[in-house]
């Protein structure tokens, strides 16, 4: 039987949630005016007895824009979207073919900006609440698809920031072969914090960003050295 009541786990995550502020997730402050609006699907399951994930993708290698970073499905949003989630599901859909109806909206978070790309971003918080095989749609656009468990996750070993060649740093995750950065890592490491399930780790663990590849855009979770260096 599928329910589609979110597990107990959430619940400190959810309530915290409520408060939510922009300045939770960056020190960037977003735009009142401009942006091109989208949304990415943050989507949190429970694989049998392995506990809970988080739904990622690797973009491909040869894309011109975010080559080979893995990201949350998501993008720009279209005229025909309803709204936030209809575009992060709608988006889910076409680069991983997932099925929208097997996803319970929980949350959409406060709009964070991305200046280098100038999209204003608004992550969507879902429970995959009947999961089924998801796979790249789009060869040349998607790479890989993997569930990322959080307990890998919050792993202090599996945590470091990262220094890209213009000078950003910023937070990131390696687990099951992908190293996660930017604004995907910046949200996830708010929410793990938001969740009560980070663990500690030592953030002076920094590692240099290869520059093939790499995206200058900032992530979320910002740091002194981020932001210097968009001056």
């Amino acid at each position: 039987m599928v329910t589609r009541q979110p597990p107990t786990w959430l619940d400190p995550l959810l309530t915290r949630l409520g408060s939510a502020r922009t300045e939770d997730f960056t020190r960037l402050p977003t735009p009142q005016r401009g942006g091109r609006e989208s949304a990415v699907l943050v989507l949190l399951g429970e694989a049998h007895g392995a506990g809970p994930d988080v739904l990622i993708l690797q973009r491909a290698a040869t894309l011109r824009n975010h080559a080979g970073q893995p990201a949350f499905p998501g993008g720009a949003a279209d005229p025909e979207d309803a709204d936030a989630p209809a575009t992060a599901l709608r988006e889910a859909n076409e680069e991983v073919d997932l099925d929208p109806a097997t996803v319970t909206v929980l949350a959409e978070l406060p709009k964070l900006w991305i200046p280098v790309s100038d999209f204003v971003v608004t992550p969507v918080l879902g429970w995959w609440h009947a999961p089924h095989p998801v796979h790249p749609r789009e060869p040349a656009e998607v790479a890989h698809v993997a569930r990322l468990p959080i307990t890998e996750l919050v792993d202090p070993e599996n945590r470091l920031r990262v220094r890209h060649p213009s000078g950003w740093i910023g937070p990131a995750f390696s687990a099951r072969g992908m190293l996660v950065w930017g604004f995907t890592a910046g949200v996830l490491s708010a929410l793990l914090d938001m969740g009560g399930w980070a663990r500690p780790w030592r953030p002076d663990r920094v590692l240099d960003l290869p520059p093939v590849g790499a995206s200058p855009a900032p992530s979320a979770g910002t740091d002194e050295a981020d932001e210097s260096a968009l001056r």
